[in-house]
C-alpha cells in the first residue's frame, strides 16, 4: 500500500510546481528597485500634512513631547528629492501612525508612499512597521506591499533624522527604500 501513496505524492509535488511555474512566468521576473527621497512631516502652523485624529485620555502635547503615547494622526506628507520643502515633488505619503512608546519616542506607521514623478509615477508601496524614533539614525521599516509597477513588493526602508523640532513634532526623514517587485 507504500507504494500508492508514494506515486500520489510525487504526482501532487510536480502539480504544485508547475502551478508555482506559471503563477512566475504571469508576474515576469523579480526585480530590486531603490530609491531615495526625504519625507516631510508638519505638524504646525497653518497647513500641516499630519494633524491628530485620536489621543488617549489625559494626555496633551507638550514641548519635549509633541507626540505622546496613544496620539493617532492621518498624513498626507510631501515627499522630495532634496531635504529642502522647494525642492523637486516626487510623491507623497498618506495614512496614519500611532505613538506607541509609553518610554520612548516610538511610532508604528502604516503609509502608501506614492512615486508621483519619473518612470514609477502612479505606483506605490506600503510601509507597515514601527519606527523607533528615539534609537537616532539607521532606523529599519518594513515594506509590505506595493501597487503599478510595485506591485507584490516587499522590502526595507533605511530612515535618517534630517531635522527633528521636538518642540512642535515637525520633521524631515530622509529615506533610502529597497524594493523587491515584479
Amino acid at each position: 500500500m507504500r507504494a500508492p501513496s508514494l506515486f500520489f505524492f510525487a504526482i501532487l509535488l510536480a502539480y504544485i510546481s508547475l502551478q508555482c511555474n506559471a503563477t512566475d512566468s504571469q508576474l515576469g521576473s523579480e526585480k530590486v528597485t531603490n530609491l531615495h527621497f526625504y519625507l516631510h512631516d508638519t505638524l504646525s502652523g497653518k497647513d500641516p500634512t499630519a494633524v491628530p485624529v485620536a489621543r488617549g485620555d489625559n494626555v496633551t502635547p507638550n514641548p519635549g513631547n509633541p507626540v505622546p503615547f496613544s496620539s493617532v494622526y492621518v498624513t498626507d506628507d510631501v515627499l522630495t528629492e532634496g531635504p529642502e520643502r522647494q525642492s523637486k515633488m516626487v510623491g507623497n505619503a498618506q495614512g496614519l501612525y500611532v505613538s506607541s512608546g509609553k518610554s520612548e519616542f516610538s511610532l508604528v506607521i502604516g503609509m502608501d508612499f506614492e512615486i508621483t514623478d519619473g518612470p514609477f509615477s502612479g505606483s506605490s508601496f506600503v510601509v507597515f512597521s514601527r519606527n523607533p524614533v528615539s534609537h537616532g539614525d539607521g532606523r529599519e521599516l518594513a515594506i509590505v506591499g506595493g501597487r503599478g509597477v510595485f506591485r507584490m513588493a516587499r522590502g526595507f526602508a533605511l530612515l535618517q533624522t534630517h531635522y527633528l523640532d521636538t518642540g512642535n513634532g515637525d520633521a524631515i526623514i530622509e529615506y533610502n527604500v529597497t524594493l523587491l517587485h515584479y
